[in-house]
């Protein structure tokens, strides 16, 4: 385990991490995409294993080419202050949007990104009659795009976690990335049971604006705290 990092502290970045409205409003929309698609709540639920497993991997993916980009050119330092200036940010930021949801800068998914995931979910739905067997790969394509456009909402906790493992071995990251994905996606199973026992996506949807200020009030807490932890512990360990 890298000094200054704790299962504790991962666990809770991934957690944060998983919270954000962008992921929960997402993974809302989409569910409530599948339930039309497939119309039966089992292959709804196989649809949203298949899209979560594509996340948990993408997002794996994402970090072990950070952290080997960092090892291999040797920026390990310059990395962390960067990560930790960006969680002291993006806390910033999150915290404006408790007080001033939306007006100025704001944390969001990349700019066109939602537009293109409905023309994407419309696309599938026409395609379901003609060619069903492809619909589960269009899935899997719509699972790492998602991912991908979201990074800008939600990447500052996972950077702050790899920026922070990139003090350690290489080897020994692995298995801690591999725990901070498993966190980050058990919210996103938890919806799928919900839907799968009957709650609705509007239901969901108005529950998630309902406390998306203060969702993002705790994330950008706990972004500031992380920043300035980094920044103590790399003098402290130093």
């Amino acid at each position: 385990m890298p000094e200054g990092l704790t299962i504790p502290i991962i666990f809770t970045a991934a957690l944060v991490d998983s919270i954000n409205p962008c992921v929960i409003g997402v993974l809302i929309f989409l569910i409530a995409f599948m339930t039309r698609l497939f119309k039966n709540p089992y292959k709804m639920v196989l649809g949203g294993l298949l899209y979560t497993s594509v996340v948990y991997i993408t997002y794996l993916l994402i970090g072990i080419g950070i952290l080997k980009i960092a090892g291999n050119i040797g920026i390990t330092v310059a990395f962390y202050y960067f990560a930790a200036a960006v969680a002291i940010l993006a806390g910033l930021l999150e915290i404006k949007d408790y007080f001033w949801y939306g007006r100025g800068l704001s944390l969001q998914i990349v700019p066109g990104g939602a537009a293109r995931i409905k023309y994407y979910t419309g696309i599938i739905e026409k395609m379901e009659g003609k060619h069903p067997a492809l619909l589960f790969l269009t899935l899997v394509l719509l699972g790492i795009f998602v991912t991908l456009v979201e990074l800008p909402c939600t990447g500052a906790p996972y950077l702050a976690i790899l920026a922070l493992l990139s003090k350690g071995q290489f080897s020994t990251a692995i298995p801690l990335l591999l725990f901070y994905n498993l966190i980050f996606i058990v919210p996103l199973l938890f919806i799928i049971g919900l839907t799968y026992f009957g709650t609705s996506s509007e239901v969901m949807e108005e529950w998630r604006k309902k406390h998306r200020g203060l969702m993002r009030l705790g994330i950008g807490i706990f972004l500031i705290g992380l920043g300035l932890y980094m920044i103590y512990s790399l003098r402290a360990f130093a």
